[in-house]
């Protein structure tokens, strides 16, 4: 029987919960024999793919704009010292109707936030449902992430005892996290891309008796392989002979989770004790005045395209993810896929994403002296690099590709629309 998927997510593209969306909505399409007939169904459309569907006109795509700049308009009303996105997901809502009333068999949310759906409106779904939880909004308050990996008011309830003391103004995570007890009294299955935020999950005051598991974000493994090394370092002008070592972040090196500071003090580290080394950035254009790191650091700006970013994958030697805190990041199976070995620290989700001396290295969180062995371990010996190459490609399709990630949410939505 084919299925009749609704996916729902705030963007078909940009932000990695985006990426995520669309390309388990390509999946489904490019995966005949799985039987899921999959919608995806936007706030802002930026792709011209016809099964995508979102306001096309001005005024539609006028009002989804401004619905993001009413719903944050409450955030300054905080004083939080949590640097992460916020999203208050307040503002009136009547999508649950038109959800409830449509033909789909299922719907799939993804990321829903930035008053995509109101907290309430979630509430009012009745149709079977799944959710993928690309960051911890669904279970803390109104923050994207906590603080710190050790932050225990998503364990706890949200109480005024145990807020923050550097916080000041109008509690927005407690009056957030109220209204999602209140209002989510359905149980909705969650999956988690992974093992970390399960755990999280189990660990939380509010979801931690929602049906969950495990299934990871598919990658288009057929555009994520390794391309020739000596044409990527030249479309990019690179260095065609010195080690390269990248790092990449949309938010660039102004977002403190993904731990931009932490990796600058392994590369001035590594540019004690190695010779030739030079990094890479990619995410953000050069600076004014670029961090004096003791070796070069070239910057390739934001990319747009799966095409591009496989070949800056490819150009490089190691990549590094030094987060702090992460759920599945896609910079680090990408990598993989195209056969570059990746360095991060040993947290959050990152143990899932990279095995450690088989298709890369974890590090002592948070120790900058640790990651910066683990890329020196990495580089010294090219029998090692290429052995941790072969692994990281074989592991990534056997993991990640289209049709093996399909395939396991086409078990989960059998088992949820058979109760």
């Amino acid at each position: 029987m084919t299925i009749r998927l609704l996916q729902l997510n705030n963007a078909d593209s940009g932000w990695g919960a985006a990426r995520a969306a669309f390309r388990l909505h390509s999946s489904f399409r490019q995966s005949p024999d799985v039987f899921v007939n999959s919608t995806l169904r936007v706030a802002q459309k930026k792709s011209g793919c016809p099964s995508v569907h979102g306001p096309t006109s001005v005024m539609g795509r006028a009002w989804s704009l401004a619905r993001i700049a009413l719903g944050s308009s409450l955030q300054p009303l905080q004083g939080s010292s949590n640097s992460v996105r916020h999203s208050a997901s307040w503002l009136p809502c009547r999508l649950d109707r038109a959800l409830n009333a449509s033909a789909a068999d299922l719907l799939h949310l993804h990321w829903v936030q930035e008053d995509f759906l109101s907290i309430e409106a979630i509430g009012r779904l009745r149709k079977p449902a799944v959710w993928t939880l690309h960051d911890t909004w669904a279970f803390c308050g109104s923050e994207h992430y906590p603080k710190t990996i050790t932050d225990a008011r998503f364990v706890e309830g949200y109480q005024p005892e145990n807020r923050d003391p550097a916080d000041r103004g109008l509690d927005l995570d407690r009056w957030c996290w109220h209204r999602k007890r209140r209002s989510w009294r359905r149980p909705i299955h969650l999956i988690c891309p992974s093992t970390w935020m399960a755990d999280c999950v189990g660990r939380s005051a509010m979801m931690h008796d929602w049906p969950v598991c495990i299934i990871p974000n598919a990658l288009p493994t057929c555009t994520y392989r390794p391309w020739p090394r000596l044409m990527a370092r030249q479309l990019f002008g690179l260095p065609v002979d010195a080690p390269l070592v990248l790092f990449g972040s949309l938010a660039g090196s102004q977002d403190r989770r993904k731990g931009w500071d932490l990796l600058e003090a392994a590369l001035r580290l590594l540019a004690s004790t190695q010779d030739g080394i030079q990094a890479v950035v990619c995410g953000e254009p050069e600076p004014v005045n670029p961090p004096r790191l003791g070796m070069p650091i070239h910057y390739v700006g934001r990319l747009h395209d799966d095409q591009s970013l496989a070949l800056l994958f490819s150009a490089v030697d190691v990549v590094v993810v030094p987060s702090r805190l992460d759920n599945l990041p896609q910079m680090g199976t990408e990598a993989q896929s195209c056969g570059v070995p990746v360095v991060a620290f040993a947290c959050g989700g990152l143990p899932d994403v990279v095995q450690h001396k088989q298709t890369g290295y974890l590090a002592s969180p948070f120790e900058p002296q640790d990651l910066a062995h683990g890329i020196a371990w990495v580089l010294d010996s090219p029998e090692r690099k290429a052995r941790l190459a072969e692994a990281a490609h074989l592991r990534a399709h056997q993991r990640w590709s289209p049709a093996v990630v399909a395939r396991q949410h086409r078990d989960l939505y059998d088992a949820v629309l058979n109760g």
